[in-house]
């Protein structure tokens, strides 16, 4: 192992959207599972509790990269930043397809929207509006999602998904996304949702 190699796995890491096991970090660093067992042993030494303000733990039988416990309350505040922001269209898609057909993997809402989902998944994930619902039976068990009480609270779905409008279903009991996102974003209208919780507004002005 060299110290490219660490640097490679710490870069992984960093980027990773959900705990990444050895094999995944050996395949996509190009190196041997055993070259990555020592890279994670120098991480964890590099970013230990106290050590650094990112912390490496293992998760769900991989491993992550989380903010420091020190560094919670900032973290939490430009998390609170993030969320003001309006959805992008395609996280307010992807939103749609988890609402309507969740809990549902990345690769499901790929095949569904047509194009890779992890970046409005991440955006959705800092913003609350959707969480981990397990992991999917299918190969390689890849996460599942499901809306989150925030997202009922910012839709002002009383009675939860089942408050959202009819829609027709689609080949595998998967809604069209056209029709999804038009949905959605006819209710996102009609509350003017920027994805701002009531009263944060206010509060910052």
């Amino acid at each position: 192992m060299t110290d490219q190699d660490t640097r490679v796995v710490e870069a992984l890491l960093f980027l990773a959207s959900e705990p990444l096991d050895e094999r995944a970090l050996a395949e996509a660093a190009g190196i041997g599972e055993a070259d990555v067992e020592e890279a994670i042993e120098e991480l964890l030494e590099r970013h230990a509790p106290g050590a650094s303000g990112v912390v490496l733990e293992r998760v769900a039988q991989g491993w992550a990269l989380r903010a420091a416990d020190e560094a919670a309350l900032a973290c939490a505040r430009l998390l609170d930043r993030l969320a003001q922001r309006p959805l992008s269209r395609a996280a307010l898609e992807t939103l749609a397809v988890v609402a309507y057909a969740g809990p549902v993997s990345r690769p499901e809402i790929a095949r569904i929207r047509g194009v890779a989902a992890d970046n409005p998944v991440q955006s959705l994930l800092e913003r609350g509006l959707i969480e981990e619902a397990g992991r999917s039976d299918r190969p390689g068990n890849p996460i599942l999602y499901r809306t989150t009480t925030r997202f009922e609270r910012v839709f002002s779905l009383e009675e939860g998904r089942h408050s959202l409008p009819p829609i027709d279903e689609l080949g595998e009991d998967l809604p069209s996304p056209d029709e999804v996102r038009s949905r959605l974003e006819a209710m996102a209208a009609q509350q003017a949702v920027s994805i701002e919780e009531p009263g944060e507004a206010a509060e910052s002005a």
